[in-house]
């Protein structure tokens, strides 16, 4: 077991440290309605067959959902992230998981609540979009 202040160095988790690790393992545990409904769609590697982790420690944060196959993270947003305090750290947190190669796709409650199809569309959209083999320009081979 890891002491408080000591990082897990496996590359799934950037680092985090035990502290972060024991609040992951709080919030699966206590998920919102929102992020359930989500969870039941990308469990078990239903989504074009990507493994998504929920409530994954990601250095000092916790990602919602984490796919480390195609680097993704996946939000679902509360009213609190409308403060405008909220989204400057929000802001930051993005930009500091994009620093590690980590392309973050957020979603607000309502969206998952009233339409998880189309969540689902924009994310299945997404990772086709970086899964399809990227044509040669023209006169390579």
């Amino acid at each position: 077991m890891l002491k408080r202040n000591q990082r897990l160095e496996n590359s799934i988790y950037y680092g985090a440290k035990a502290n972060t690790l024991a609040k992951a393992h709080d919030l699966r545990m206590n998920m919102t309605n929102p992020e359930k409904i989500l969870w039941q769609k990308l469990r078990n590697k239903k989504l074009l067959g990507c493994k998504f982790r929920r409530q994954h420690a990601i250095n000092q944060f916790v990602a919602d959902f984490y796919c480390h196959e195609v680097k993704l993270v996946i939000e679902v947003d509360g009213g609190y992230h409308n403060n405008s305090d909220q989204k400057e750290y929000d802001k930051n947190r993005t930009i500091e998981l994009e620093n590690f190669g980590i392309k973050v796709l957020r979603f607000e409650n309502n969206e998952v609540e009233s339409n998880i199809e189309k969540v689902i569309q924009k994310i299945e959209n997404y990772l086709k979009e970086i899964t399809l083999p990227k044509s040669s320009p023209k006169g390579r081979t």
